[in-house]
């Protein structure tokens, strides 16, 4: 594979690490000093032109100003979406969504043990949780990036691809609605815009 579309696909982990840690865990003062005080998040490592992502990019460049007022907004949003303590307005797994979506053929585990992988987290997060199956998906891109013959590059780009439509575009794109209609904070909606456009691109990218 050539240097380029490896930098790429690193740049995309890099995004899909960076949104599905803040899904998964309540935002830390770290997080938002590395991604929003650093000014990461204006200068995005990705060029995309896909709309979905040039929106995602404008609305979290518009978002987190004010570092102590945002982390406490963040907090705040993080408990009323997604936190099982919570409110839980638009839980992120898979399966709240998937009675909805004849796309749904196996469970994620199944996935993950046919790649050997184990996801280590905390025992009340389920293996359909938007945060680990983002973590899956970049593993996936890992070891494409380390194939070198042609055969074993297609193969995989087809598993990507497969896992892709049954375990994220399958549900992401209701999930993401719910986002825009719920979130208080356009972190969040950003976030959520974010990981729908970084999966789309992906999937365009390996067909």
């Amino acid at each position: 594979m050539d240097k380029d579309k490896v930098n790429l696909f690193k740049a995309y982990n890099m995004l899909l690490y960076f949104s599905g840690s803040m899904i998964m865990n309540s935002p830390t003062e770290e997080c938002i000093v590395d991604f929003w005080t650093s000014g990461s998040l204006k200068k995005l490592p990705v060029k995309s032109s896909n709309p979905r992502f040039i929106n995602a990019a404008s609305v979290l460049r518009q978002s987190c100003e004010d570092k102590n007022l945002c982390r406490k907004m963040l907090n705040e949003d993080y408990l009323r979406l997604f936190d099982k303590n919570g409110s839980g307005l638009v839980p992120a797994l898979g399966s709240h969504y998937k009675s909805h979506n004849a796309v749904f053929h196996e469970s994620p585990d199944e996935f993950y043990r046919s790649y050997g992988w184990q996801p280590e987290i905390k025992p009340d997060i389920p293996a359909d949780h938007l945060g680990i199956e983002l973590l899956f998906l970049t593993r996936l891109t890992d070891r494409y990036m380390q194939l070198d013959d042609e055969p074993s590059c297609r193969e995989m780009r087809g598993e990507i691809k497969r896992f892709i439509d049954h375990h994220l575009l399958s549900w992401v794109p209701e999930w993401n609605e719910k986002i825009q209609a719920n979130a208080h904070t356009l972190c969040y909606k950003g976030i959520a815009t974010l990981i729908y456009a970084c999966v789309e691109d992906i999937y365009a990218i390996l067909s």
